[in-house]
């Protein structure tokens, strides 16, 4: 398939994941969903990304997750919602899970993606 093709279920699963961040009491705002490459390279230059994000191919997106007017920045008040992704898709991942080189945790709670590679 085309990255069009996953572009569009991306965007359906993403609406899904907001109704049901909605329909749980919380809100969100709308992060990173398109990264150009020269944003990417230097995003990784500062330890903060990677070069082949899949925010270039506009298949991830960072969530700003709110309850209450208060923004909630830990991978754990993700946590719900990242479950809830990954079960909206098998090619579906979530940041929350994400480990280093070393295979270490280095969790990215906010980010949501999917991986058809």
């Amino acid at each position: 398939m085309s990255d069009r093709v996953y572009q569009e279920v991306f965007s359906l699963n993403l609406a899904k994941l907001i109704i049901r961040i909605y329909e749980q009491g919380y809100t969100c705002t709308g992060g990173e969903w398109w990264r150009t490459p020269e944003m990417a390279e230097i995003y990784a230059a500062r330890g903060k990304g990677i070069t082949d994000s899949l925010h270039i191919r506009r298949l991830a997106i960072d969530l700003n997750l709110f309850k209450e007017r208060v923004y909630l920045n830990t991978s754990e008040a993700h946590r719900t919602f990242g479950e809830y992704w990954k079960s909206l898709d098998p090619m579906n991942r979530w940041g929350g899970d994400f480990h280093n080189s070393k295979g270490e945790p280095k969790p990215d709670g906010n980010h949501y993606e999917m991986n058809p590679d």
